[in-house]
């Protein structure tokens, strides 16, 4: 609005991508309402549709599979903060879930070494994972890790990073990730192992003692 535009909310209950409307449809009209379209869905899948058939941007505001928004916004206050990212240590300690991801490709395009720290069985993407090396040889140098020692992870971080342990949509697992999660969250032991001056982020909303 501050820019000028318009804008206009279509939320679940006046859409129902994908249950009410095929997410193609809803592409090809939409893109003949707006100039632009930002997506905050489930399924990674719609907003690669809407990218695929809308005619106009479509921005991802998060999916089941990336949240770059989010991260676009942590770096900058990352940067902020420490004046530079090239170079820094970023561990994400959690579910290697969607911001897991973006901070992962996010981080390997600004030469940052980016380890997520998570249970057995709760790894990110292993696709993102070697797409993020990718980039980290393209940008960098940088490291790219996925580690299940979150104590010797954090040793010396510039940056600590976590999540809710059960993200939207796996309501229902959450009695068991509270289990399987025990031990990998940001606790003041485990922060005195990072860097000095560390910052920690977390995406929100926050769950205490998770």
């Amino acid at each position: 609005m501050e820019l000028g535009g318009n804008t206009f909310y279509l939320g679940p209950d006046e859409v129902g991508v994908g249950k009410r409307e095929d997410p193609k449809d809803v592409a090809e009209v939409l893109g003949r309402y707006v100039h632009g379209i930002m997506a905050r869905v489930f399924g990674h899948h719609i907003v690669e549709t809407f990218a695929e058939y809308a005619g106009v941007p479509v921005v991802n505001g998060l999916s089941d599979l990336t949240h770059p928004c989010q991260v676009l916004a942590d770096l900058q206050t990352i940067r902020e903060r420490k004046g530079r990212l090239a170079g820094l240590k970023l561990v994400y300690v959690g579910d290697g879930n969607n911001v897991a991801h973006s901070l992962m490709l996010g981080g390997a395009m600004f030469a940052m070494d980016v380890t997520v720290a998570c249970p057995e069985g709760y790894e990110p993407d292993a696709e993102i994972v070697s797409k993020a090396r990718e980039l980290a040889d393209t940008y960098g140098p940088s490291k790219i890790e996925v580690t299940r020692d979150v104590g010797a992870a954090v040793e010396g971080a510039d940056v600590l990073y976590t999540d809710v342990w059960a993200s939207m949509g796996e309501e229902a697992e959450a009695e068991e990730r509270r289990k399987r999660f025990k031990g990998y969250s940001i606790t003041m032991d485990l922060l005195a192992k990072a860097d000095p001056e560390a910052i920690v982020l977390h995406c929100l909303p926050a769950h205490y003692g998770e």
